[in-house]
This record gives structure tokens, C-alpha cells and sequence, in this order.
């Protein structure tokens, strides 16, 4: 049996399993129950997942390995703030492929607490991957905090288009907002990286009419910088 076939049987599994689920409810579905239901064996449920709330994540093993891959095979000299976008960005883009299992377990998660716990698991292995490889590539003298904060916030951003998505039942283009998200997590490195270089002028100003428009005039014009 091909990989794709193997991996499109454990989608099956899964989906009938979640269909069962959100019908008879979590705790009452036995996983020889999802084994008769999906015309497989007991054995062959357990050979795809190792315990019953894996069911409910078939995709998040070869999603990790997706954002991994891309990783890897960013090209030299690729910012690694950017190699972390394009990985986040082919991520969500394969969330989107199947749409009626992403739907299927958001319900789930929503009533079943058990499978939320995993659900935050499965998202905390994502952060940890995107924060090693933030940790390895970005320059020595970034602050120790700043590989943990943008993996976490690249994370929060991807998470919150594709929450949107799926609360307003598909009505939203989680893309184009992710994409939002990410021009806004360039142009904060890009605003870390001007102060970061630039002199800093301190300075004690007599507390006048004239020094308060001279001041306000300089804070509107640093607000205007790209």
C-alpha cells in the first residue's frame, strides 16, 4: 500500500470516527465502534492512531512534518523570521485542503474538554518546532526572549485566521488574513531593527509652549516612518 493510500485510510478512520462522535458522543463511541463503522479491523484503527483521542488529529503528525520540511529547505540567506512565515503560511493552506474534518473537530473540541487539552498539545509541538528553529538561525545578538515571542506570536496569528474561519462557519479568507498578520510581524522587526541601530539623543528641554509643539511635531513625525 502506497503512503498516500495509507494516509487517506487514516483521514477515513478519522472522519468516520468524528462523525460518530458528534452523533453518540465522545465517551459512549468504543474504537471497535469506529473499526466496524469505517470496515477495518480493531487492529488496523490502532496501526494509525495509538489511542482514541488520536482519532480526532490524524493530520497533525504530517502537518509538523510539512512546516519541518519547509524549514529545512529554505533557501540560503533566507531570513529566518520569513522561512517561519512561509512554513506558517503552507500550514494553514493544508489546514484548508479538508475542510469538513477541520470543521468536525473544532465541534468536538468545543464540547469535549479532553480532546481541547490535546488540541493545545498538538499547537504547543508546532511553537516548539518554529522557536528551535528561530532559536538556531536568528542572529547571535537578538535578545534571548525574541525566538520564544515570535514563534508564540506568528502561532497566535495563524491560530486567530483560521479561529475566524471556522467560527463564521467559512466565510472568511483566513489567508489573506494571515498574510495581514504576517506583513504586520515584518514591519515590527523592521521598526526592532531601526531602534535597535540607531543613536539615541537624550536631551533636557525647558517645559514650554514652543518645546511641547517642537516635541509633538518630532512624535508625529516618527509615527509617520514606515
Amino acid at each position: 500500500m502506497t503512503s498516500r493510500k495509507i494516509l487517506e485510510t487514516k483521514y477515513r478512520i478519522s472522519e468516520t470516527a468524528m462523525a460518530l462522535f458528534l452523533k453518540e458522543g465522545y465517551a459512549n463511541v468504543t474504537v471497535e465502534a469506529v473499526a466496524e463503522a469505517s470496515s477495518v479491523s480493531r487492529r488496523t484503527v490502532f496501526r494509525h492512531f495509538e489511542s482514541k483521542d488520536e482519532l480526532v488529529f490524524p493530520d497533525h503528525t504530517e502537518r509538523l512534518g510539512l512546516v519541518e520540511r519547509c524549514l529545512a529547505e529554505a533557501p540560503a540567506g533566507t531570513d529566518p523570521v520569513d522561512a517561519v512565515i512561509a512554513a506558517t503560511e503552507e500550514s494553514l493552506r493544508e489546514f484548508l485542503s479538508r475542510p469538513e474534518l477541520v470543521f468536525r473537530r473544532y465541534k468536538l473540541t468545543r464540547i469535549v474538554p479532553e480532546l481541547r487539552k490535546r488540541e493545545v498539545v498538538e499547537h504547543e509541538r508546532y511553537v516548539a518546532l518554529t522557536r528551535s528553529f528561530l532559536r538556531d538561525h536568528l542572529p547571535p545578538d537578538a535578545p534571548p526572549f525574541q525566538p520564544m515571542a515570535l514563534a508564540a506570536l506568528i502561532d497566535a496569528i495563524h491560530r486567530s485566521a483560521l479561529g475566524n474561519w471556522l467560527r463564521e462557519g467559512g466565510a472568511t479568507d483566513p489567508v489573506a488574513e494571515l498574510k495581514a498578520g504576517m506583513e504586520w510581524v515584518r514591519r515590527l522587526m523592521v521598526h526592532q531593527s531601526a531602534f535597535s541601530t540607531a543613536p539615541v539623543l537624550l536631551a533636557l528641554l525647558p517645559d514650554t509652549p514652543q518645546t511641547r509643539r517642537v516635541l509633538t511635531s518630532l512624535k508625529d513625525a516618527a509615527e509617520e516612518l514606515p
